[in-house]
């Protein structure tokens, strides 16, 4: 992998992904937060690309790096459901990593589910050692008797009031949000949103009826990003943006 900016050097997703201290740089109201989503070059991604792995080996290895550096892991039932989340930190290795940042071994994991729709055999609400946060507007609760430490938080669609109880609440300065489409423009929509980190894949295929990375209405005001790093590896383009205030 080449980091192509601001200089071009040799590096790896350990190193892009390590040392980012995002919880140092918190709002005193609710965590920092970074949206971390793969795209093809058109901003577009079909769900059947993406749960057949349409991640490259580079791509998978920086995700999963950024996953060492976030007390919470956010992400729409949706995208849940379709790729099967398991347990946050995928190895002791990644979990020796968050340790080393000064962070528990497992990140929280924050499922956003409108209708708390979210099937009992998925293996995310089975793991003993992941804590679960469901944010939902639904009264329905998860069937009983699974071993996962599962909280609600019934906050409907009030990301704000969210984002203010995982910092108070839960504990979690900083969330890197795996998608989906809706959820990141209500996040975006919201002005929770701090930094993008954007994997673009050339060898995917968007198109019409594709999954674009953001889905909703026009947004009222536009998000102005500020380029951070580029770099280049196995095709893809990993970039990451910092949002201005």
């Amino acid at each position: 992998m080449r980091l192509l900016y601001p200089e071009c050097r040799s590096t790896s997703p350990e190193e892009l992904a390590s040392g980012l201290r995002l919880g140092e740089r918190a709002p005193a109201d609710r965590p920092y937060l970074i949206l971390n989503m793969v795209s093809s070059l058109d901003g577009k991604a079909t769900i059947d690309w993406r749960t057949k792995g349409l991640s490259t080996e580079l791509d998978r290895q920086l995700f999963h790096r950024l996953r060492t550096q976030a007390d919470a892991i956010m992400v729409g039932a949706g995208t849940v459901r379709a790729e099967r989340y398991g347990r946050m930190a995928k190895s002791d290795e990644l979990r020796e990593a968050r340790k080393q940042e000064g962070l528990q071994p497992d990140p929280l994991a924050v499922v956003v589910s409108a209708r708390l729709d979210l099937p009992a055999d998925l293996p995310l609400l089975n793991e003993p050692e992941q804590r679960v946060v469901i944010a939902t507007g639904s009264d329905a609760s998860l069937p009983e008797g699974l071993p996962s430490q599962i909280a609600y938080e019934r906050t409907g669609d009030d990301l704000p009031l969210l984002a203010a109880r995982l910092r108070h609440e839960h504990g979690a300065r900083s969330v890197v949000c795996e998608g989906g489409p809706t959820l990141n423009f209500h996040l975006l929509s919201a002005g929770l949103v701090d930094e993008l980190w954007l994997t673009l894949n050339p060898k995917l295929a968007g198109g019409a009826a594709a999954l674009t990375i953001v889905a909703g209405r026009e947004l009222v005001n536009p998000v102005d990003l500020e380029a951070v790093s580029v770099a280049e590896g196995d095709g893809d383009l990993f970039t990451r943006w910092r949002v201005r205030r």
